[in-house]
């Protein structure tokens, strides 16, 4: 038996791979699409109960205001935002805000689909801009706090990423 293990060991280990590649990454796979619904529910749930805040400035006003009621900061980008640098600083400050005050923080790309999500416009004829999906606060309504199950998983899958020196842990949304 200790032979087929050493066997196994040395041929998994001519092709380079790690355990976690070996064995994980289709159940890190499934975590992450579970994780992304669970973001997508609450996200449609909190928009429901007229829990969310969207937008850098809307955000830094209310976690300036009142940073307790704040259950979940979702940061947004896809690749032509990466270069946009007053963004990465908004991004940064935020999550140096977040974690003096212990705020789950997700970073996404995929804004796209979070428009979707949440059902925004990307324009109207009026002229008016879309939102800016760039940075979404989850909050508790002062009187009956969010008990959900997908906040339940984002918040374990924070806490998990935590664990692992991952202080902010990136999903990538896919379209659907």
């Amino acid at each position: 038996m200790s032979f087929l293990i050493l066997d196994l060991v040395d041929y998994f280990t001519d092709f380079n791979m790690t355990l976690e590649e070996v064995v994980g990454s289709n159940s890190t796979e499934k975590k992450m699409e579970t994780v992304s619904q669970a973001l997508e529910e609450l996200l449609v749930a909190a928009q429901k109960q007229d829990c969310l805040t969207v937008g850098v400035y809307e955000s830094a006003k209310l976690m300036n205001v009142d940073p307790d009621s704040v259950v979940l900061c979702v940061l947004a980008t896809d690749e032509e935002d990466e270069d946009d640098i007053a963004l990465q600083i908004h991004f940064t400050l935020l999550q140096a805000f977040c974690c003096d005050n212990d705020i789950n923080i997700l970073r996404v790309s995929g804004v796209g689909r979070l428009a979707h999500v949440l059902e925004e416009d990307t324009g109207d004829s009026n002229g008016n801009e879309p939102r800016d999906l760039h940075c979404i606060l989850v909050t508790n309504p002062p009187l009956q706090p969010l008990q959900s199950a997908a906040l339940q998983n984002i918040s374990s899958f924070c806490d998990e990423s935590r664990c692992r020196n991952q202080w902010v842990p990136c999903l990538e949304l896919q379209d659907r």
